[in-house]
């Protein structure tokens, strides 16, 4: 299931439709759904393995975010990126316990910087193989939950603002009860994927993910 919607910025439905033949040729029956009344939907849910979300901003009601949280902890996949997965239903605390982080803020426009592997996971299934890389798009400074396995991180230089350098979180997962849960910060446009280590981490990120 591929929830997409909110803030159109993040182009959920162009950069969705990226990933979608690669889901089906990975044996998925794919559908889409912009309405997140399908949070609510307890039985299609159940029968979902994995629910891709690209909603950015906006507002979930109880009933959705108490749906989605409980299908997660039964054990369906929770995957996305940028802000349609951490920079969504701010208000929500609930859904935050679902992902893991939070976005707080990234610097003005797009950022040069380097995505460095976290030490001890070259043998993880979504970044086993990989080596840093740079990117060129927004740099989110998150608010991230303890008990996330983080993958992969970038720095944020000592500035104005901070007296040292800050490694924050890019990449990581966890768990929701029998869920599991990708979350990766890198994708705010659709030529982020174009870099071979993103899309890879994403697509590996999305099968890690589902039930």
């Amino acid at each position: 299931m591929v929830v997409r919607g909110g803030w159109e910025g993040h182009a959920p439905v162009a950069i969705t439709d990226l990933f979608l033949p690669f889901l089906r040729d990975h044996g998925f029956t794919v559908q889409t759904s912009e309405d997140l009344a399908v949070y609510e939907d307890a039985a299609l849910l159940a029968a979902t393995d994995l629910v891709v979300q690209c909603w950015s901003m906006g507002e979930v009601t109880p009933a959705q975010s108490r749906g989605l949280s409980a299908a997660v902890r039964a054990g369906t996949g929770f995957a996305g990126w940028h802000g349609g997965i951490v920079d969504a239903f701010r208000g929500d605390l609930d859904y935050q316990l679902v992902t893991g982080g939070q976005f707080l803020m990234h610097p003005p426009g797009f950022v040069e910087h380097t995505v460095h592997l976290a030490p001890g996971r070259d043998t993880h299934p979504v970044v086993g193989g990989l080596r840093d890389f740079r990117v060129h798009t927004e740099q989110y400074w998150v608010a991230t939950d303890p008990a996330i396995d983080v993958l992969a991180t970038t720095t944020f230089p000592a500035g104005e603002e901070r007296e040292a350098p800050v490694v924050m979180p890019a990449v990581w997962t966890r768990g929701h009860g029998r869920g599991r849960v990708f979350v990766s910060t890198i994708g705010h446009k659709a030529d982020d994927f174009d870099v071979p280590e993103v899309r890879a981490l994403t697509e590996r990120g999305l099968l890690w993910a589902a039930r």
